[in-house]
């Protein structure tokens, strides 16, 4: 993720919440670790964080399916389409 925030403006903030497993932060340009309030947050499990960065769950499929939740700023999550094809 951080390789694609070096080629691409994400503006706005996002959090991928994977529970006990922890969260990942993007946000300023930057990918972080440290859990803090995001206009949108994504709740999702590490192994279906991973597919979907990889391009095997696609985001409309995994909201449908229940394998990802989206709270706050949608507008956000959109964004993230974007980011991860680069």
């Amino acid at each position: 993720m951080q390789q694609g925030l070096s080629r691409r403006d994400f503006d706005g903030s996002l959090k991928f919440d994977c529970g006990s497993d922890g969260v990942i932060v993007l946000a300023d340009n930057a990918v972080s670790l440290d859990d803090r309030d995001t206009a949108c947050t994504i709740r999702i499990t590490a192994d279906n964080l991973a597919k979907l960065i990889t391009g095997k769950l696609n985001p409309m499929t995994g909201v449908m399916m229940g394998k990802l939740k989206v709270s706050g700023d949608v507008t956000t999550a959109m964004k993230l389409g974007e980011l991860l094809k680069a």
